[in-house]
């Protein structure tokens, strides 16, 4: 993996950098952890700009959160709820809760949308509620660039700092990932041992 991701930024320069932040939203496998440190490096050599890697990481990140957005707008919060009264139990939702989250992100998107693109494991997640929450496409694609970009520079500021040694960023990184993704799935199993129908029935219209 690591070996292609060098091959796809030698050869493409800035554009391989939006194409592999693009695909780090859709494809797991493909970390922002190693990408964007990599091409700090490869501006520390002279071969790309620290600027310029900045703009095309935060620019790939942010078309590569738009597919989930209108995933989460496609979807909407009434055919959520429709889809939580059916398979409550195993969304670990009820329709009452679906609204509650809704009135939340109304309240609270645009920080949760900035907050949300630095944190490891969230940061593509959180671009479906703002879908569902029918947050604005200008605000979203705002707030969504900012925390993007201070994402970007610090980990492309990172490689350009350690030289040859900017794979060391991922040895940090990578660990916060999984231990984030590790805690959604353990609130997950906790919800759904704890789930009780007929308490979350009765919120329910």
């Amino acid at each position: 993996m690591l070996e292609w991701i060098v091959g796809v930024v030698e050869r493409l320069g800035y554009w391989g950098v939006v194409l592999l932040m693009f695909l780090e939203n859709l494809v797991p496998p493909i970390p922002s952890e190693v990408v964007m440190p990599l091409a700090g490096f490869t501006a520390a050599r002279g071969d790309l700009t620290l600027l310029g890697v900045v703009v095309a990481g935060t620019a790939g990140s942010v078309i590569g959160a738009l597919p989930w957005y209108y995933a989460g707008a496609l979807l909407g919060t009434r055919r959520l709820e429709t889809l939580a009264s059916r398979y409550g139990r195993w969304l670990t939702l009820s329709p009452a809760d679906i609204r509650d989250a809704s009135d939340w992100f109304a309240r609270h998107g645009s920080k949760a949308v900035l907050i949300g693109r630095l944190v490891p494991g969230v940061r593509t997640l959180i671009s479906v509620p703002a879908g569902i929450a029918g947050m604005p496409l200008l605000s979203f694609v705002l707030w969504s660039s900012i925390g993007s970009m201070v994402w970007a520079f610090l980990l492309a500021l990172a490689g350009h700092s350690l030289a040859d040694r900017y794979h060391e960023v991922a040895r940090y990184f990578d660990p916060a990932s999984k231990l984030v993704l590790g805690l959604f799935v353990l609130i997950y199993v906790y919800r759904l041992i704890t789930y009780r129908a007929g308490i979350e029935g009765e919120k329910s219209p």
